[in-house]
């Protein structure tokens, strides 16, 4: 499907009043980098469910607390990008917008890849990218842990012990 002038100019038009919106409701005099809250850490909880599937029983703290480390770790662009998505992905009308509608804490995990899913195939380069961006990270701070690769069978390398 192409884009006729008018759509082009509507879908412009319409992510920068989305995006002015979003900057007006985060925190104006928000420190650089990323300091997680209560509502960061449900976010990549609900996230994880969606995007990993059914994880075992502790696996979301886990997942949660590497994911948070990993953040620290990224450049301080990068973590002031990943603060307006988690600021704009908390915001109940721009949630729905982007295609969920409970509170992160009440999404089921269906519900989060179904919105996931739209994100990896949409149109818009930039739901596109927050996807690649999120996949990354939750893949990378899950797999990246050693005791994850138990429940993926995974066998480390003899050669790799001691290194890791």
């Amino acid at each position: 499907m192409t884009l006729n002038r008018r759509q082009f100019i509507h879908t412009g038009l319409l992510g920068a009043l989305s995006l002015g919106i979003a900057a007006r409701l985060a925190a104006p005099h928000a420190a650089p980098g990323f300091a997680a809250s209560a509502a960061d850490r449900q976010l990549i909880a609900a996230l994880g469910r969606g995007m990993l599937g059914s994880l075992p029983a502790t696996a979301p703290i886990a997942l949660v607390d590497n994911t948070l480390v990993a953040i620290a770790g990224l450049p301080l662009a990068s973590q002031a990008e990943l603060r307006q998505l988690f600021d704009l992905l908390q915001q109940p009308l721009a949630r729905m917008a982007l295609g969920l509608r409970p509170p992160w804490q009440d999404a089921r995990a269906e519900q989060v890849r179904a919105m996931l899913d739209r994100w990896r195939y949409s149109r818009l380069t930039l739901l596109r990218s927050a996807y690649q961006g999120l996949h990354g990270l939750l893949y990378a701070s899950w797999y990246g842990d050693p005791a994850s690769w138990q429940a993926a069978a995974y066998q480390q390398p003899a050669i790799m012990k001691g290194y890791l």
